[in-house]
């Protein structure tokens, strides 16, 4: 069999790399920022910080002087880092399902409106627009500010009570404040995304159940929450992560508080107070940190989702 010339052959790679019509030159062309922005700003990022934090690095992004383990070591001993993870644990055991039942109490709500859905899907997410350092000042000075005139107070007094210092004293108030913040930042997102769940249950499966006279608890449990296990899945999985990631509403509704409330120091607020908020920066051991914060997101990753699997079949 004759080869080709070499000038054809060359013809034929660069067709197979176009693709047909140049759908894979255009593909690249729109898809190579989005993989440029995360190699620079998300993934190199990470390798570093997981290989400064087996080094001494102080006020540099340069590692100095090996030290191993030691900055593991030193966390996962810390009495105030270990605290910190249990803030994590009761936070997140709490938020995340006071979250997903709101907005799919919501998104129940609304899906079954005949009137004005747009109107009050916009209404629940426009908050979510809403910057996190933005909202946490709204709500520490106007909202929460422990003053008689502050609209928490006022209605505390309406109800007959007295002024409430809310982020500051030695009471558990603030917890208050921070989640009734998260709430209203978070609901909406994952009522949309719940919504778009419901919308991918047949009609004829409701119309189907009526018949058979499963109505209310029974529809919801039966037809409803099954149908959505891959939006449940996704919805629970964003708010572990979120809760893992909590930073902003802690930081700027407490951080200025002298000692700091006890059990109000997530991990990531204490990670930056010891490696960025003093004179030496000592990103080495933040790096641990971060790498310890991420394993521990991956483990209840992984066990959220064996979770879900092991119920399913159980269902099954």
């Amino acid at each position: 069999m004759s080869q080709l010339p070499a000038s054809a052959q060359g013809a034929s790679w660069w067709r197979t790399l176009r693709g047909f019509q140049g759908r894979n030159l255009w593909f690249a062309a729109f898809v190579a920022p989005f993989v440029l922005g995360l190699l620079v700003f998300v993934y190199i990022p990470i390798a570093w910080s997981a290989y400064l934090s087996f080094f001494d690095a102080r006020n540099t992004i340069n590692p100095t002087r090996f030290v191993g383990l030691q900055n593991y070591r030193y966390l996962l001993t810390d009495p105030l880092f270990q605290n910190s993870l249990l803030v994590f644990i009761a936070f997140a055991g709490f938020i995340v399902p006071l979250t997903y039942v709101c907005s799919l109490g919501l998104a129940l709500l609304l899906n079954g409106l005949t009137w004005g859905q747009a109107f009050f899907r916009s209404a629940f997410f426009i908050p979510t627009a809403c910057s996190y350092v933005i909202a946490a000042m709204i709500w520490r000075l106007s909202f929460f500010n422990g003053a008689r005139f502050s609209l928490a107070n006022q209605l505390v007094r309406g109800a007959g009570g007295d002024n409430v210092n809310w982020l500051g004293g030695t009471n558990y108030w603030y917890w208050l404040v921070l989640v009734s913040l998260r709430l209203w930042l978070q609901v909406g997102f994952y009522m949309i995304l719940l919504i778009a769940g419901l919308n991918r249950i047949p009609t004829d499966t409701y119309e189907a159940a009526a018949l058979d006279g499963a109505t209310g608890w029974r529809t919801l449990r039966y037809i409803t929450l099954p149908q959505l296990r891959a939006s449940t899945v996704a919805v629970l999985m964003l708010l572990l992560i979120g809760a893992f990631q909590a930073f902003d509403e802690f930081y700027n509704l407490l951080g200025s508080i002298s000692g700091y409330p006890p059990y109000a120091r997530p991990p990531l607020v204490h990670l930056y107070l010891i490696s960025l908020g003093g004179q030496q920066q000592d990103l080495g051991l933040g790096g641990a940190g971060t790498m310890i914060v991420t394993a521990l997101i991956v483990f209840f990753g992984l066990t959220q989702n064996w979770l879900v699997t092991r119920a399913d079949r159980r269902a099954g």
